[in-house]
């Protein structure tokens, strides 16, 4: 399966085209921005100049000639939003030896979580970015260390301008931060929101990774709105200008993830479980947000799971180490392989996608070629993908890997049907 234009997510789209910037572009008369797969700013200080962030690690050579055709010299600091490399892949290349490295005091602490899960998360990832990171195959994430570190906030000025970070801890990471510049009431906010404005968060990512609370990402957008920022900079979104503008959109992501919260919240006092509440609970048209990013559903179990932990109390099997797929064999034995394969491919064509995964999943556990249950995966898999309306990134990698899988796994000729 190849992709088209119109069913790119619109996030891939962007980074793509980040990855194929041919220089840098201006945002006003004292900021540059350097599109990236996350965007690095530079910003003019009057003496020199300051970065925020620094572009990913396969980029910091173009990056750093992007720089150099709006300034001159090393950055007089670099200011880290947070410890992804997609923000810091670049330092190694930017900085000199002087330069400092700015971040929250727990950057340190998110880079080592990551180095200890590294197969493991390169394994997943691989599933939703490999083909959105151009020379990926090539990453080596570089070492870096902060020479400067900030508990809640810290001041700093340089040259003719005062820069304050503040620790936005509902951000992608526990280390998260913004730089404001209250002066300029410019406030830079990386991927505290995701990568887009007005879209849901991803409180938990399909990838992998410590799940984000709702609660800590409404403090942490209410401290920005509280800030009155007349220009926000923020993940890939376009620079978004005019206060009143700005106060909008924050205003209407709060309430909308407010509203998630508290009717999820509801729904578990009412003794609804998780997958009801991610089936019936929508955002009202006056609150609605894309699914950019993260998904209302994907939101809501985040949230049920981040307050009631993993046990749902739906069966005692599930406080032991046993999968429920340890009695597929037995399930087939009884019902027959071919029979719920082919109830899973009935299903899948009358568009009751989810309950023929559940079905195929039993037989593909057991029979990993099976003809007609491979079959039903890639129909139910591409329903899905249909409904998706390319929107959600990781939803339409993860289907899409999904369906390239099924397509490899299935007999070339089509005429009949392989013996199992």
């Amino acid at each position: 399966m190849t992709d088209s234009p119109t069913s790119i997510p619109l996030l891939a789209q962007i980074i793509g085209a980040a990855q194929r910037q041919t220089g840098p572009l201006r945002v006003n008369d004292f900021i540059h921005v350097i599109k990236d797969v996350s965007n690095a700013y530079v910003v003019n200080t009057g003496t020199g100049y300051i970065m925020i962030n620094t572009g990913f690690i396969t980029t910091s050579d173009r990056n750093k000639q992007f720089v150099a055709e709006v300034t001159d010299g090393s950055p007089q600091a670099i200011f880290l939003t947070q410890a992804h490399p997609d923000h810091y892949g670049g330092v190694p290349t930017m900085a000199s030896e002087e330069t400092p490295i700015i971040a929250q005091r727990e950057f340190t602490a998110t880079c080592d979580f990551f180095k200890m899960l590294d197969s493991y998360l390169k394994r997943r990832s691989g599933v939703i970015w490999s083909n959105t990171i151009e020379k990926r195959e090539e990453i080596v994430v570089p070492h870096v260390t902060p020479s400067v570190t900030f508990r809640d906030a810290q001041d700093f000025t340089f040259g003719s301008r005062r820069f304050r970070t503040i620790s936005t801890p509902g951000g992608e990471a526990p280390d998260a931060s913004i730089v404001w510049m209250p002066d300029d009431r410019v406030v830079f906010t990386g991927n505290l929101f995701g990568p887009l404005l007005s879209s849901v968060p991803n409180l938990c990512t399909t990838r992998g990774d410590k799940p984000r609370s709702a609660a800590k990402y409404l403090q942490s957008i209410q401290t920005v709105i509280d800030l009155e920022p007349e220009l926000l900079i923020a993940g890939h979104s376009e620079p978004l200008a005019g206060k009143e503008a700005v106060r909008l959109v924050l205003c209407n992501m709060r309430d909308a993830v407010q509203y998630i919260h508290d009717k999820t919240v509801e729904g578990m006092n009412n003794g609804a479980s998780v997958h009801e509440l991610m089936s019936n609970i929508s955002l009202p048209k006056s609150l609605g947000i894309k699914e950019l990013h993260g998904k209302v559903s994907w939101a809501i179990r985040t949230i049920w799971e981040e307050y009631s932990g993993w046990f749902h109390m739906d069966s005692t099997a599930a406080l032991y180490g046993v999968p429920p797929s340890s009695i597929n064999a037995d399930i087939l034995e009884l019902a027959g392989a071919e029979n719920l394969a082919e109830r899973a491919l009935q299903k899948a064509l009358h568009g009751q996608a989810l309950e023929s995964i559940y079905l195929s999943d039993i037989v593909l556990n057991v029979t990993p070629n099976h003809y007609t249950a491979l079959r039903a995966r890639l129909t139910a898999v591409t329903t899905l993908l249909t409904r998706a309306n390319g929107e959600n990134m990781s939803e339409v990698m993860w289907l899409n890997a999904q369906i390239k899988a099924s397509e490899l796994s299935l007999p070339q000729h089509t005429e009949g049907k392989p013996n199992d």
